[in-house]
């Protein structure tokens, strides 16, 4: 067997700190028809990818696909595919998909997380315990409320779906609002200030794009209401930095919860540390127990796929 070409090599570099020997035993259970190794050394790693007909990892120098002849499939371990060598992959004929979808449930828990700490101030109260003080403030309710999200792909529907039991009034906003979603009601984002002047709470979860960088800056955060929370686990750059300081500065806004910042990772003298209005976790809502459990059966179902069709298209996430 080690002599012989693997059918799917994992490569060494993993997500959250979780070791890819988990990741491959996964695959292992799954797939037990199929050799599936784990690179442990650069040297492996090599050889493997030269030789493997499918390859899953964070990412592959673009050089090491001219010895990669057997290589059919990657199977990116992240959601987003911006960091990869997409035209090497199709120069050479290489088909990619991702791992979209492994964080709906995770990032969608964040986001609730987020929405009521705000909404009964549990920040707050951490704080007075903290001082071991015993003083009671003012709170609000999330029912009743309109939470507006931004983006209907895998996170924001997963964010829908968990707050069907909230009663709250939810608004979508997505590029193409004929596709309809899961929200009370969808707008585009030509309509993006309209949703945004009814929002209690903001959520952002698109994608970074040339549209979406800075699409919420100093004009969006003066249609907010001076009491809206905005949420962003989507990536930093969406969120124009400098106008959200201004907004928290001049109480424009009533509070932020990121995930993902601009820059990041966050300097330690970065105005938005100090914000006691603010709460910020270190792009940790990706993290969850079940992710290569989950990728896991993303890579076997299209490595099903394969098998009945024989061809290496019409993927479960496929991008090239």
């Amino acid at each position: 067997m080690a002599d012989s070409n693997p059918d799917i090599a994992v490569l060494r570099r993993g997500v959250h700190g979780m070791p890819m020997a988990e990741y491959a035993a996964a695959l292992r259970e799954r797939l037990p028809g199929y050799d599936v190794r784990r690179a442990a050394t650069p040297d492996e790693e090599r050889d493997l990818l030269a030789r493997a007909t499918v390859v899953t990892g964070s990412t592959v120098d673009p050089s090491m696909l001219d010895h990669a002849t057997n290589l059919r499939l990657f199977a990116c371990l992240y959601a987003g595919y911006g960091h990869l060598p997409m035209a090497a992959f199709e120069e050479h004929g290489v088909s990619v998909t991702t791992a979209s979808g492994v964080h709906r449930t995770n990032i969608a828990e964040h986001v609730l997380g987020f929405l009521l700490t705000f909404c009964r101030r549990h920040h707050e109260g951490w704080r007075r315990q903290q001082r071991r003080e015993w003083r009671a403030y003012p709170t609000r309710e999330l029912a009743g409320s309109t939470v507006t999200i931004v983006g209907l792909g895998a996170l924001g529907g997963g964010v829908v779906e968990r707050l069907a039991g909230f009663d709250v009034d939810t608004i979508g906003v997505r590029h193409s609002p004929e596709k309809g979603g899961p929200t009370d009601e969808v707008l585009g984002t030509d309509d993006l200030h309209d949703a945004l002047a009814r929002a209690d709470y903001l959520v952002l979860a698109v994608p970074l794009t040339d549209e979406t960088e800075g699409m919420i800056g100093a004009a969006e955060f003066d249609t907010l209401s001076p009491d809206a929370f905005v949420v962003n686990v989507a990536r930093g750059p969406v969120i124009d930095t400098d106008a959200l300081v201004s907004a928290l500065r001049s109480n424009a806004i009533g509070g932020a919860g990121l995930d993902v910042t601009d820059p990041e990772p966050l300097p330690e003298d970065h105005p938005l540390w100090g914000f006691e209005n603010v709460l910020i976790t270190p792009h940790n809502a990706g993290h969850t127990p079940e992710y290569y459990e989950r990728l896991a059966d993303i890579v076997t179902e299209n490595i099903r796929r394969v098998e009945d069709t024989g061809e290496y298209e019409g993927l479960k996430n496929q991008v090239v």
